[in-house]
């Protein structure tokens, strides 16, 4: 979903970041409000001073945002929840989630305080206008939180809708997952009820762009591309993750892994074992202990003349969460572990001693026969390593910004 991120600060331990993505949503909402909807209300202004009630504008707008998602981890760390921070990006606003809410409570909880404190937002900022216009502030001070006030009620509208993954979607998940009694098939309609709502906006895109607005029409459809994919893809983590849930990593690894010694050199790893093996990465062993990892990544930052004087050893990576996982641990947590550090094998450790590997293919096999077999409500996942791949953060509540 993300591309490269920014970190801005931390809050109540929370990071807030924002995907340079992001950066489009800012740039079009200064230059719609500088440039036609405050100079409508306030003609004759000097143009810096349009930009400037569009830049304040905006800021409030990020400032709304963070504090919906700011809501919603709260109340998720309140239910044991672990949350990987807030990230900010071209359709609005994600908080990310280490797992599924343990309860359809939880969920309902979790869901609701986003839009309870955009409620909230609304309010102060369409009140602070109305005091201000009571006590003579300046027009263009009153407009401004006025629009603040505005696009908060816009986003608890848009945001209730119930279709998954908006918050309105997962208040639908957790009746239905209360009703049922059951989160896989709770969310299979949420998710089928958010790509209904998805080809909806698609279509009035496409109508807009045909015959009355073709900027907000393209802008519709994008949204609606985004929420339909979003929603299958909600759906199909829950799958992976019921799928492996459970499940020990001794389960999965080779206890029989090639290793390479660390005296050996860059030429001889690339053809011996790269170009025989087709790994990624291989365990580095010296004097018969572990002594970390090497991976192609590591071997391509050398410079391909100084291969014959480079050793495994010299490049080896220590052993950390990044490239270990116990044998004992559930599968689902190595599935996300590969995820967040772009890992397509992890060396199974215990003690410090070399257990075996866990490699991404080995689970893949596993889930795709146990969906397969076990599948029960709706298909298994098209695509399912790359739906896999962003299973870390595993959940992720959306909050649209793009009205």
């Amino acid at each position: 979903m993300f591309g490269r991120r920014i970190t801005l600060f931390k809050l109540f331990g929370f990071a807030v970041r924002i995907d340079l993505s992001w950066l489009i949503i800012l740039a079009l909402v200064v230059w719609s409000l500088a440039g036609a909807v405050f100079p409508s209300q306030f003609a004759g202004l000097h143009w810096s001073t349009y930009l400037l009630m569009g830049l304040v504008a905006a800021l409030g707008l990020f400032a709304s945002i963070v504090v919906h998602e700011m809501c919603h981890s709260l109340v998720a760390r309140r239910y044991g929840l672990p949350m990987t921070g807030i990230t900010l990006f071209l359709f609005g606003g994600v908080a990310e989630m280490g797992d599924e809410p343990p309860s359809a409570k939880a969920e309902l909880m979790m869901a609701a305080a986003g839009p309870a404190a955009s409620v909230v937002v609304a309010g102060v900022f369409l009140g602070l206008s109305q005091i201000g216009g009571l006590l003579g502030w300046p027009g263009t001070v009153n407009a401004v939180l006025r629009w603040i006030g505005f696009i908060n009620a816009i986003l608890v509208a848009f945001n209730l809708i119930p279709g998954f993954p908006l918050d309105g979607g997962r208040i639908l998940r957790a009746a239905l997952w209360h009703w049922k009694g059951d989160l896989r098939k709770a969310t299979h309609i949420a998710s089928r009820v958010g790509a209904g709502f998805g080809a909806l906006l698609i279509g009035l895109g496409v109508v807009n762009l045909l015959f009355m607005n073709p900027i907000g029409g393209l802008w519709w459809i994008l949204i609606g591309m985004f929420l339909r994919g979003a929603a299958k893809m909600g759906y199909q983590q829950v799958l992976i993750r019921q799928a492996l849930q459970g499940e020990p990593v001794r389960r999965f690894m080779n206890d029989d892994p090639v290793t390479v010694p660390a005296s050996i050199d860059l030429e001889r790893l690339v053809n011996d074992y790269v170009y025989e093996h087709h790994f990624k990465m291989f365990p580095v062993m010296n004097n018969g202990r572990l002594a970390g990892c090497v991976t192609t990544r590591q071997v391509k930052e050398v410079p391909r003349e100084q291969w014959s004087e480079r050793t495994a050893g010299d490049l080896a990576a220590a052993c950390s969460e990044e490239n270990t996982i116990a044998p004992e641990e559930d599968a689902i947590k190595a599935f996300t572990r590969m995820s967040r550090h772009q890992a397509s094998r992890l060396m199974v450790v215990e003690d410090g001693e070399l257990k075996g590997i866990l490699a991404l293919k080995d689970l893949m096999k596993f889930l795709s026969l146990k969906l397969d077999l076990e599948g029960g409500q709706g298909e298994p996942p098209a695509g399912l390593e790359k739906t896999a791949r962003s299973i870390a953060p595993p959940t992720k509540e959306i909050t649209s910004a793009g009205e």
